[in-house]
């Protein structure tokens, strides 16, 4: 039989069954409808059981790219001051140079009741500092951007493994099973590209779901049916021929994440709209995130788009501010922070601020990092900027669970070495997991013949940062 042939005798297969499904198998088709209201059409996502209380519900993860320099935004270190211009001795691959200390450009103030230190490329963010737990005390391991970047957000600095809002996604599943679980504001790709929020070999339904801020953040979201009659018919036939196909197919991973990912398409076409609607947000709302009528671009619309993704139901939002170029990497000049500053200063305060007010922010934990710290010191003589610097820098956390308006861990008096309560990378993710209500030695999944598990065979929870 020709290959023409056999193809049009499937179809007409198809065609006649999917005629009579409703007379001879209608009731399974009925049931199977039930039984998906029941789990709330929740499929791959629905919402999961934790170990013990969590004390988020949602995680909004903001990453500022290129690497912003702690100490001259949330370690202030006075003695760098005085010392500036006197050489210090660096190693550098197999070499050892001198370079001379570089003075922070930038003034430092208290803030709020508890006095946190805050440098001044930061003025909005200094009026929630008594939400903010800063930790001084980040390392990680290798210092090149794209080593450095998957690191933050898979915990493997070299062989890419499921980023963070996937293993949290699996974990935990999602709350609305019309949006998908894990979502990327992403106008510009960054180091690493989709390594960061792909799902590697756990379930595909997993992988984040990249949004590209603008007119149409999201391709083909409008349905074509030509009326909701026949959207429906069209669903309910579809449904249950891949329900069958998959059930024929059940160690097919790949099949079960396609099949989800439709039922998602779905549902994104009668939500997402919404979401990405700012007609009905108030002046006022737009006025406190800096952001325009109209506006669908900015740093500030995408954080407003963030605090719409999570109160309807996205368990995991990141916002990521800047792609692989023209973001944080001074190396030229250190100033070059101010306009990055600015950029997002307003919109992730106003963010926090927004949260608490619609009291979401008791339930969601905010974290704000960077891959990396920068030097003490200036590349070379002629510069005003730093190098790149693994062994110590800063990042916050505000929201559920987290005590807020402190600092944790210290760097030494230039901001070289960590001296005091070191939190590694995979010491960050567990203390993330752990206030999502999940034991971090316990999220794992066997692949090859191993259990893999985000924070590898390490990771600490920092319970003094807890509320």
């Amino acid at each position: 039989m020709r290959d023409r042939d056999r193809a049009e005798m499937n179809r007409r297969l198809f065609l006649r069954r999917g005629v009579c499904a409703p007379a001879i198998g209608g009731i399974a088709v009925r049931n199977m409808l039930v039984e998906t209201a029941r789990g709330e059409g929740g499929g791959l996502l629905a919402p999961r059981p934790t170990r013990f209380p969590a004390r988020a519900k949602r995680l909004l993860f903001i990453f500022l790219t290129g690497g912003f320099s702690h100490i001259d935004t949330f370690d202030e270190k006075p003695a760098l001051r005085a010392d500036a211009g006197k050489t210090v001795t660096v190693a550098r691959l197999k070499r050892t140079t001198t370079t001379p200390l570089l003075a922070s450009p930038f003034e430092f103030r208290s803030f709020g009741r508890s006095g946190l230190r805050i440098s001044e490329l930061f003025p909005h963010l200094g009026t929630v500092a008594d939400e903010l737990c800063v930790i001084r005390s980040l390392h990680t391991d290798i210092v090149e951007h794209f080593q450095a970047v998957l690191a933050m957000h898979t915990g493997s600095a070299t062989v890419p493994m499921p980023s963070l809002g996937a293993w949290l996604s699996f974990g935990l599943g999602t709350f609305n099973a019309n949006l998908p679980s894990f979502v990327v504001l992403a106008e510009q790709m960054t180091y690493a590209g989709s390594q960061i929020w792909d799902s590697r070999f756990l379930p595909p339904a997993h992988q984040g779901v990249r949004i590209v801020p603008g007119a149409e953040p999201i391709p083909d979201l409008h349905s074509a049916a030509r009326s909701a009659t026949l959207a429906d018919l069209e669903n309910m036939m579809l449904r249950d021929w891949n329900e069958r196909h998959s059930a024929a197919r059940p160690d097919d991973a790949d099949l079960k994440a396609r099949i989800q990912t439709y039922e998602t398409a779905r549902g994104m076409m009668r939500e997402a709209p919404e979401v990405f609607d700012f007609s009905r947000e108030s002046d006022a709302t737009l006025e406190l995130y800096g952001a325009n009528r109209g506006d669908s671009r900015s740093f500030a619309a995408q954080c407003l788009i963030a605090r719409r993704l999570l109160e309807r139901g996205v368990r995991i939002v990141e916002l990521i501010d800047t792609g692989s170029s023209n973001n944080w990497d001074s190396h030229g000049n250190m100033n070059d922070h101010r306009p990055k500053a600015k950029r997002v200063d307003r919109p992730i305060t106003a963010l926090i601020r927004d949260l608490k007010r619609r009291g979401l922010l008791d339930d969601t934990l905010v974290v704000c990092c960077t891959e990396f710290g920068r030097t003490p010191w200036t590349d070379d003589e002629k510069s005003k900027g730093r190098g790149h610097h693994a062994k110590a820098f800063s990042s916050f956390l505000a929201g559920a669970g987290v005590r807020g308006g402190t600092a944790y861990g210290e760097t030494d008096e230039h901001g070289r070495e960590i001296v005091s309560n070191p939190v590694h990378v995979h010491d960050f993710h567990a203390t993330i997991l752990h206030l999502m209500g999940i034991d971090h030695r316990k999220l794992t999944y066997r692949y090859a013949g191993r259990d893999f598990r985000l924070t590898d065979v390490s990771g600490e929870v920092q319970h003094a940062i807890l509320s």
